[in-house]
């Protein structure tokens, strides 16, 4: 054994000691400082905007390493087409799951499964069972309940006295009823699923309790899969029940069905929650939208690049050194793209902050990831999207902030960005 192998092992032990202790502790105000600001950067947000510092590291080093505690490196990449190689290269980066557990010092059965931890051939496999599901012909089925959701929850905020909190009343209800109809598992579970949901994209509470609110997901989820066994339903579930039988087993079935509450939950209900802010500080824009049925389609794809709810795509992992914007990652080592990052980079599109209507090119942004890993979910979302704000804007076409802008709370050091409340006056 050589003394940088040896090395290399001793310093991956204590590391797993290091995030064990955090398990049991939570992580801090203290541990936050020992993480280098290069990573940090890509979490953090000044209101709807990366920090400045995002733009300046990518105009510099588009893909840098940073070190992380005892002796652990990842790489960093900021810009659009090094993020686009990266997410679209397969063959050059993994995703399963025992990387991050290998790395992170986290029990490999904690793994969720589904498609955003596997590789092929087992990613292959589950996406061609999930993928039908997605199709335009059967998500049409659910635009009619989207329509009754949108309509019932904007019939509740009318009759609600005074202020309205947009979040609660409208952003999270949506995809939360939304996947419940489409998974077909009763809505009575509604807070159970927003809270499994938010939980594993929280980096305050402790660097695991993304995991643990992982595992108790896929329980409640092995529940509900051996009840479509006996019994399948309408919902996705029950088809691919009836359709797959036992080609398909509980806990991989399990976690496709976790797949999608977390891939269609959070990060709908913050893009419906931020876009909606987009509509209360601009009242052009908002006209726009509440006067002309062609304008939604466009609002909705600046809305994802603009916003990038999801900031960091999954964790990658590389299979062989490879070169990357001019750049060799070695083999095994971490790499994380900046989502927020790469749709604000002029390589990409010209950006100089606003939100544009009318920007051309309106689609290739990665809010959706990019390759075999993009979002299996980008139509359902789409649909969410399209119905949600122009209803919204021709309810309330009064609806202003209940507060000032200055005051509202967004998320800190999180995965998904979002907004903790949007209160708003709405005659």
């Amino acid at each position: 054994m050589t003394a940088m192998t040896l090395r290399s092992r001793i310093t991956a032990r204590i590391g797993r000691s290091y995030l064990s202790r955090i398990q049991k502790h939570g992580i801090g105000s203290s541990t936050v400082r020992l993480l280098p600001d290069d990573l940090l950067m890509m979490l953090r947000r000044s209101g709807l905007d990366p920090v400045d510092k995002l733009a300046r590291t990518r105009a510099k080093q588009p893909v840098h390493k940073v070190s992380l505690p005892f002796g652990m490196d990842a790489w960093v990449i900021t810009g659009y087409q090094e993020s686009k190689a990266v997410l679209g290269s397969a063959d050059g980066f993994s995703t399963d799951f025992a990387h991050l557990a290998t790395n992170a010092g986290v029990a490999a059965e904690q793994s969720p499964g589904g498609l955003g931890f596997s590789d092929p051939p087992v990613h292959t496999r589950l996406r061609r069972i999930l993928t039908p599901e997605f199709t335009m012909r059967r998500l049409r089925r659910l635009a009619p309940r989207i329509d009754a959701i949108v309509a019932e929850r904007l019939a509740a905020m009318e009759a609600a006295p005074g202020p309205v909190d947009l979040v609660k009343e409208f952003a999270l209800p949506i995809p939360s009823l939304t996947i419940c109809e489409l998974l077909g598992v009763p809505y009575e579970d509604r807070a159970d699923f927003q809270q499994l949901a938010m939980d594993r994209f929280d980096l305050f509470a402790s660097t695991t309790a993304p995991f643990g609110a992982m595992s108790e997901s896929m329980e409640y989820f092995r529940g509900v899969v051996r009840e479509q066994r006996r019994n399948p339903g309408d919902g996705l579930l029950g088809m691919i029940v009836r359709d797959h039988g036992d080609d398909i087993g509980d806990d991989e079935l399990a976690g496709l069905a976790d797949g999608v509450l977390t891939g269609g939950f959070e990060t709908t209900a913050s893009t419906i929650a931020l876009g909606s802010l987009v509509l209360l500080r601009d009242p052009d824009v908002r006209e726009r939208i509440r006067t002309d049925d062609a304008a939604a389609a466009p609002f909705v794809e600046e809305a994802l690049r603009y916003l990038s709810a999801v900031q960091i795509a999954f964790p990658r992992f590389a299979r062989r050194d490879i070169e990357i914007g001019g750049v060799v990652i070695p083999e095994g080592d971490m790499v994380l793209c900046s989502l927020s990052g790469a749709n604000r980079d002029a390589a990409y599109i010209t950006d100089d902050g606003r939100f544009d209507l009318d920007r051309v090119p309106a689609t290739g942004h990665l809010a959706f990831g990019h390759g075999i890993h993009r979002c299996v979910g980008a139509e359902l979302a789409r649909m969410e999207l399209r119905v949600a704000y122009p209803a919204l804007v021709r309810r309330f076409p009064a609806m202003r902030l209940a507060v000032p802008q200055q005051s509202l709370a967004f998320r800190k050091l999180s995965i998904v960005y979002g907004i903790e409340e949007l209160p708003v006056q709405l005659r």
